[in-house]
């Protein structure tokens, strides 16, 4: 035991000195233990503490994310576990303004003031959620990747399953729990085989791709495609896709916005920088890229073509959502040479439009009632506002000029052809050509919107329901945010 104390004390002053390179996770534990003590007291007296304190300590750790990361900080922490560089700062600041939406979201949405279990711990559960999709991003470790998409699975079958007033609610979450369950058994089963194999759970170091190459690439490819049904489940890509549309129709509004969102961004993070780190040379990592590239066709495909038979708006968007995840999926095969510029852009666009649609669902459903595309007929007139928002951030969904979805989408492709170029890959030309079908096919789901809310009328007066315009003005600034970056796109374009 005396023999050990040298060794514990450096090990313990190698934490220590690498605790500030993980401040903003600290700064949201501690804004999650203050939150449970803000709902038991503090909301007794203000009903807004826990959303305040909330949104005061994902803004305190958006704020010290975007410190330059300088030595010894800048490298491995927690003994080479975590990695916050560039992309896991830009992913941080991300997560942080989804998070954001989300709590503001959720303190406009009825359904979940008026509930009788209120909005405190659903703001704790989003900040332990925070600290999931930042180690997501972060992670070069399988052991602690395996840890932060439990945190953020786990998180997530919570807020599914929060309000749970209806059949239909606690179905969504039954399927979500059950599905996700089973996937994250499949992945820790690959990453015994891939330890096993390597004897490893750093999958950047070089003694664990030596080890995997002194293995029978079927063996490999198996494991990988073990670890990978986790990581599907995750990012919602064709096969593991099937949970998404009850899913995302039966949970509350705002929870199915972060959904679609949050756990996306992080998770592509990680996509390319468990893609980055694979040596080109390997058969068993070739094998698996040409499985993504037809993965990432399939998503793209089935994504799209879906949701043009649907006319529940949350449905027809859990479907699009899908579809995007396959464009991700693109521009993260051509981010795989380690050019992430493109990849974080297109992150951030998706962030913005897709949070923006599903509040201003949220809100027209709250008015009106409406959950339906035939229920928008006539609205446009009834609630200009939020329906040229809703349109400006679907023609941004299409990929339509002046907006950042038309550059986010053009970057995307320019970035498959130049890699198509280099590489002479046929994959990466096969997913340019699926994701421009897929692109001018989006245009006949999400047009249905202003079709029927501008062009059609409806044969009843529809009966507004008081509610507050906080998440209209959020929105319009979200949607305002989106014509700048199309017109002005080197405001993102500049990686950290």
């Amino acid at each position: 035991m005396v023999e050990l104390l040298p060794d514990i004390s450096k090990k313990l002053d190698h934490i220590l000195a690498g605790l500030p390179g993980i401040l903003p996770e600290m700064v949201l534990a501690a804004a999650f233990i203050a939150s449970i003590f803000s709902g038991l007291l503090v909301d007794r007296w203000w009903k807004h503490g826990t959303f305040a304190l909330t949104l005061t300590g994902i803004g305190v750790a958006a704020w010290c994310s975007a410190w330059p990361l300088a030595p010894p900080y800048g490298g491995n922490l927690l003994f080479g576990m975590v990695m916050p560089d560039g992309l896991g700062q830009s992913v941080r600041l991300l997560t942080a303004l989804v998070c954001a939406l989300f709590a503001v979201a959720v303190n406009a949405n009825p359904d979940f003031t008026v509930h009788r279990k209120r909005t405190a711990d659903l703001y704790s559960v989003l900040l332990a959620l925070h600290i999931g999709l930042n180690l997501m991003a972060m992670a070069t470790n399988w052991l602690m990747l395996f840890v932060a998409i439990e945190m953020v699975s786990v998180g997530s079958y919570v807020l599914v399953g929060y309000l749970a007033k209806t059949r239909q609610h606690t179905e969504a979450a039954m399927k979500y729990v059950l599905f996700g369950a089973a996937c994250s058994a499949v992945m820790l089963y690959g990453l015994s085989f891939l330890y096993g194999f390597t004897g490893q759970l750093d999958y950047t170091a070089a003694a664990y791709h030596d080890g995997l190459n002194a293995m029978p690439p079927a063996l490999v490819t198996v494991a990988l495609l073990l670890v990978f049904a986790g990581i599907g489940f995750k990012l919602s890509f064709v096969p593991f896709h099937f949970w998404t549309p009850d899913v995302y129709q039966g949970a509350p509004t705002p929870v199915t916005a972060f959904l679609s969102t949050a756990p996306k961004i992080a998770g592509m993070a990680m996509l390319g920088r468990i893609l980055h780190a694979s040596p080109v040379d390997s058969a068993a990592l070739e094998n698996l890229h040409l499985i993504l590239i037809v993965a990432a066709a399939a998503t793209m495909l089935l994504g799209n073509l879906a949701a043009l038979r649907q006319t529940n708006v949350k449905r027809m968007m859990a479907y699009s959502s899908i579809g995007h995840t396959g464009f991700l999926m693109m521009a993260v095969l051509a981010y795989a040479s380690g050019e992430y510029t493109v990849l974080l852009f297109y992150l951030a666009v998706y962030a913005l439009m897709n949070m923006g649609v599903f509040m201003l669902a949220d809100y027209i459903e709250g008015r009106t009632g409406a959950d339906d595309v035939d229920g928008y007929r006539g609205l446009g007139k009834v609630l200009p506002l939020p329906f040229v928002c809703f349109v400006i951030l679907l023609v941004s969904l299409t990929g339509l000029p002046p907006t950042a979805g038309f550059i986010a989408k053009l970057l995307v492709f320019s970035a498959a052809f130049s890699n198509w170029q280099l590489h002479g890959d046929p994959g990466m030309m096969a997913l340019l050509i699926i994701g421009a079908l897929t692109t001018v096919i989006s245009l006949f789901y999400y047009f249905k919107v202003p079709l029927n809310a501008f062009l059609r009328k409806s044969s009843r007066t529809p009966g507004l329901r008081p509610l507050p315009a906080v998440t209209v003005w959020v929105v319009a600034l979200l949607s305002a945010a989106v014509l700048l970056l199309g017109v002005f796109p080197g405001w993102l374009m500049t990686a950290p």
